[in-house]
């Protein structure tokens, strides 16, 4: 009999779900803690329900507590930053995650003790315990047919000090991997996903299933989603989850296309979610040392002495 370790994951895949707000963000000054808590509020009731459809893991999507804000440059949405250890995002889900015995993977905007602000996801266990933190590593900053994005203005790139706690059981200071009672999780935010290594990182750090946040939009970046995640979880084993925001928010038009998935080493899973701001999916994670279906054996192949030579 060929044994399982069947996970069922969730993500989100929604927007802002803060309803007032103005066509004049300067209204909003003094308002981002109601902000904050609405999208709190928001997520902790799709946690619920993917709970209820046998969710053991849930992943929200890049910058949850707020509308995606690095479409310009405001000096408002410095405020949005909290503490990633105390701060009231986090005491909120670890309450919902013992509550509901979930896992909660939860980026949010990070202010730490220094006053650097960081682009950071909070891995929370099943008893409301924070396994540790991500910080995402590569910042983009350009502008596609659609709109412009400006992250290195409101936060740094990580500073190689990611995982706090006995939970991260990586060696690499930049990409730490969680060791969970569902297996062993890492996190790749958004821009991470396009670099060559990152996943590679992930995975050689003994990671199992990676989750990939983003807010991303445009022609190009749309017809990637559906092609990285697969090609890097059949090249380096691992499942990789990517949760999008879907629509658009808010006084901005920048419509986000959604169509978040799970990707394993054969396909993507199918989405068995009856909510429409879910995707759920069962991913085995016995299915990562099973012999490759294709025949290949790229871990005992690969030959990464060639890749560094010099002509």
């Amino acid at each position: 009999m060929t044994s399982s370790r069947v996970v069922r994951v969730a993500l989100t895949e929604t927007r802002n779900a803060y309803p007032d707000m103005p066509a004049d963000l300067a209204q909003l000054d003094g308002k981002l803690e109601s902000l904050r808590a609405a999208n709190v509020a928001h997520h902790i009731e799709l946690m619920r329900a993917a709970k209820a459809q046998g969710a053991a893991i849930i992943g929200f999507g890049e910058l949850f507590t707020g509308p995606y804000f690095a479409l310009g440059k405001n000096p408002l949405w410095f405020a949005l930053a909290e503490d990633a250890a105390r701060g009231p995002t986090v005491t909120e889900l670890s309450a919902a995650a013992k509550e509901l015995s979930m896992i909660v993977v939860a980026p949010i905007y990070e202010r730490d003790p220094s006053g650097q602000r960081f682009n950071t996801a909070v891995v929370i266990d099943e008893h409301g315990v924070v396994l540790g933190k991500y910080r995402k590593t590569h910042l983009p900053c350009g502008e596609n047919e659609q709109g412009s994005f400006d992250e290195p203005f409101y936060y740094d790139p990580s500073d190689g000090e990611n995982g706090s706690g006995p939970a991260n059981v990586s060696k690499n200071p930049f990409f730490p991997v969680f060791q969970t009672s569902l297996g062993r999780v890492g996190v790749a935010i958004c821009y991470d996903r396009h670099f060559e290594g990152v996943m590679y990182s992930l995975a050689h750090e003994g990671a199992e299933l990676v989750f990939a946040p983003a807010v991303t939009f445009g022609e190009k970046s749309q017809r990637m989603w559906h092609l990285e995640f697969q090609v890097d979880a059949a090249r380096h084993g691992l499942f990789i989850a990517g949760s999008n925001r879907r629509g658009s928010e808010p006084p901005w038009t920048q419509p986000y296309f959604g169509e978040s998935h799970v990707a394993g080493p054969n396909g993507v899973l199918p989405n068995l979610s009856s909510h429409d701001r879910l995707i759920l999916a069962d991913a085995d994670l016995a299915e990562l040392t099973r012999p490759d279906p294709s025949g290949w054996n790229l871990p005992r192949d690969v030959r990464y002495a060639i890749y560094s030579k010099r002509g």
